[in-house]
């Protein structure tokens, strides 16, 4: 069994140099990966045109609804996830999307910040799995 894995991001030049990368379990490992999903844009990773999620494609969307904007999201990254990261099984996803203000000196702006949690078991050693990520949209940023 696996104990260790590769934490993102890959440090590349540590590997090629016979130098150990850092490294983590199995937990962050998927966390990881799922971050990687969720900050990929669909047709960017041309060896897989369908690794990612919508978030890119609604990014300064400013016109659709939240209940829209949340269902898009929601159900892309549930797609990408349940074909992707075969390690979880029942997993669940909740989308939740609030406005935030942020004051400054000439200027107040507002962004739309996505809270995402994934929950699941993973299949190794069925064990519970919570993944929280956050993101604000318009642009994206996290």
């Amino acid at each position: 069994m696996i104990e260790s894995y590769y934490n993102l991001p890959l440090q590349v030049k540590k590997i090629v140099s016979n130098n150990e990368a850092d490294q983590c379990d199995l937990k962050q490992s998927i966390s990881n990966f799922i971050h990687l999903i969720a900050t990929t844009h669909f047709g960017e990773c041309t060896f897989d045109e369908s690794f990612g999620c919508a978030i890119w494609s609604i990014d300064f969307d400013n016109l659709t609804s939240v209940n829209k904007l949340r269902d898009i999201i929601s159900d892309s990254l549930l797609e990408s996830i349940t074909s992707k990261e075969k390690r979880l099984k029942s997993v669940k996803l909740e989308v939740a999307i609030q406005q935030d203000e942020f004051r400054g000196y000439a200027m107040n702006r507002v962004k739309k910040r996505v809270n995402i949690t994934i929950t699941g078991i993973i299949r190794l050693t069925n064990e519970p799995f919570l993944c929280v990520e956050k993101f604000y949209i318009a642009p994206l940023s996290y």
